[in-house]
């Protein structure tokens, strides 16, 4: 089989705090969110800030002015200040996702706090405040965009507080505060698993743009990165990076030596694993992340090894060509037995002489097939200028 360039655990989500297990995927998945998580707390602090800026000035008119009605007003005020303040300090660090989830932690804490401090200032309305309970714990896990294990301490946290509240402060008899406490934890469980359910769907739409990303850019039977890839991204990015930086850069042009021999005699099924086991070799013996190989048409692969110079490039193909032919790669019962040739070409782009805009592939293919034509299963390799 090929190898999978998306790995089952690269796209597992954890069930019960609903992010990728793999912490590289899990923070490219939050990145790639980024503009749309922040649009979502924009919009969301500006609303609570509303909110609570509109019941001060409510608390302002029914109460009158007394000393409760002061501590309320500046309950709410002290709440919409730290989220306008959050706010304003998302817009400056908008590329952070750090901060982003700070930002939400900040205000999801204030705004359960706000409330609390309200509800205790009037002891007399727990059956009211209830319901604004419910409503806080809702807008706790789903309108604010937080990770669900923080949305859940927080909210669960500032229920406990709640209960506890209104059976020390409120007028709350009989059956009526396990009522309240057994709502107010069915609201926590709504809450989350309603959360639950969209982390999971964005992580699976996610995923599935990851496979048709490496669909798009990978050959199916080998898992390398296929010629398109390459002629769009790959070797521009490289020979860029390179000049950049005034880096060696080396490719190496690989062609199965007669492999329309294994093909003719162990068929296509047996010449399509010969090419596997060789594209597995070829990945196995190059960096990961680092160095790129590239399906380059039938039985011909390319390998681009970024700051690496010719000696190294040498020495690398000299290793795969050694290994290749004394490895027989097994097939129904048999061992096909085959090797390669190798062109090598390296541009030092740290030396005055370089010439930045040679054709690395084009130099490569001519060394390949110099090395097939002095009698194959040989290294041909030259630096450029």
């Amino acid at each position: 089989m090929p190898p999978d360039p998306v790995s089952s655990r690269t796209i597992k989500v954890a069930p019960l705090r609903c992010e990728f297990c793999d912490i590289t995927t899990e923070n490219d998945f939050l990145q790639h969110q980024l503009r749309m998580t922040q649009g979502q707390l924009r919009v969301t602090f500006l609303f609570c800030a509303l909110f609570y800026l509109c019941f001060a000035l409510t608390d302002l008119i029914w109460l009158g002015y007394e000393l409760k009605t002061c501590l309320l007003v500046g309950a709410r005020v002290a709440v919409a200040a730290t989220v306008l303040t959050c706010l304003a300090l998302l817009k400056r660090r908008p590329d952070s996702i750090p901060f982003t989830r700070v930002a939400a932690n900040i205000v999801e804490v204030a705004g359960a706090a706000g409330f609390l401090l309200i509800a205790a200032l009037r002891p007399t309305e727990f059956s009211l405040h209830a319901i604004s309970m419910s409503i806080v714990i809702i807008v706790l896990y789903i309108y604010i965009p937080n990770r669900l294990i923080y949305a859940a301490a927080i909210a669960a946290g500032a229920t406990v507080v709640f209960i506890c509240l209104a059976w020390r402060l409120g007028d709350v008899g009989g059956i009526e505060l396990p009522t309240m406490a057994a709502l107010l934890a069915l609201t926590n469980l709504f809450g989350y698993v309603a959360a639950r359910r969209y982390q999971i769907l964005w992580r699976e739409e996610y995923s599935a743009q990851m496979v048709l990303k490496n669909l798009s850019v990978r050959d199916p039977l080998t898992g390398c990165y296929n010629r398109r890839h390459l002629h769009e991204q790959l070797l521009e990015t490289e020979i860029s990076r390179a000049q950049r930086y005034r880096l060696s850069l080396t490719v190496i042009m690989c062609d199965l030596d007669h492999f329309k021999a294994v093909n003719d005699t162990y068929g296509h099924h047996g010449g399509d694993v010969v090419l596997q086991r060789f594209a597995a070799l070829l990945q196995s013996m190059t960096r990961d992340n680092i160095d790129s190989v590239v399906r380059y048409g039938g039985e011909e692969f390319l390998l681009i090894l970024p700051e690496t110079d010719l000696a190294g490039g040498q020495l690398l193909a000299e290793r795969l060509r050694q290994t290749l032919a004394t490895t027989p790669v097994e097939h129904a019962g048999q061992r096909i037995t085959v090797t390669a040739s190798f062109g090598v070409a390296s541009v030092d782009f740290a030396s005055p002489a370089r010439t930045a805009h040679i054709n690395m592939i084009a130099a490569a293919d001519d060394l390949l097939y110099a090395a097939k034509n002095s009698g194959r299963n040989r290294v041909c390799a030259q630096q450029l200028v």
